[in-house]
């Protein structure tokens, strides 16, 4: 059987509502089978702010259990060190030698893309694309499939720097995230 699906990698430092809203946009817009959330072990571009790998994988798996066309792996985080895209796709291409994978950025990254690792092979093994923000225009097209999508202008440094100073989080992430939160106090 021949699957579409969506890779949306990224260091979910939390996971919030942004991620799940272009999930979804981006997989009813391709008409995805899935979208394979794939929380990061050590970022090539970013600090993890100490928080474990292990807390990020349970805030994603609490943020998207309940969307059955979600689906959490932790393999970046099994496989150690940097996390590099073109390893992680590899890997599900060995494993879903049949489907075809569609490679979520935004266009924040997408801009940074040709400095990737294996830039070209990673064109070529995925189809790429690249929900469009408004605050970051597309500069190169490369070939991306793009998908306009709501903007939310929500990142996870933002929601970090509103538990830093005591605020609220209610509706930036899910219910379940906001508890875990609480009781593992990140962030503080």
């Amino acid at each position: 059987m021949h699957m579409k699906i969506g890779i949306l990698g990224g260091t979910f430092n939390p996971p919030h509502v942004g991620h799940l809203i272009l999930a979804q946009e981006v997989a009813q817009k391709l008409n995805l089978d899935k979208v394979f959330f794939i929380p990061t072990n050590i970022p090539p571009h970013k600090e993890s702010h100490n928080v474990k790998s292990d807390d990020r994988l349970n805030m994603v798996r609490l943020a998207t259990k309940d969307e059955s066309c979600f689906e959490v792996l932790d393999l970046e985080i099994k496989r150690g060190g940097v996390s590099y895209t073109i390893d992680t796709v590899r890997e599900l291409k060995a494993k879903f030698p049949k489907a075809e994978f569609f490679l979520i950025v935004g266009s924040d990254l997408a801009n940074d893309f040709p400095t990737w690792r294996y830039f070209e092979s990673l064109k070529k093994a995925v189809r790429i694309v690249v929900a469009k923000r408004r605050a970051y225009p597309l500069e190169k097209k490369n070939r991306f499939i793009i998908v306009d999508i709501v903007q939310m202008g929500i990142s996870s440094s933002y929601i970090r720097g509103l538990i830093k100073k005591g605020f609220s989080v209610k509706y930036l992430v899910t219910d379940n995230v906001a508890k875990y939160i609480e009781q593992h106090k990140l962030y503080k």
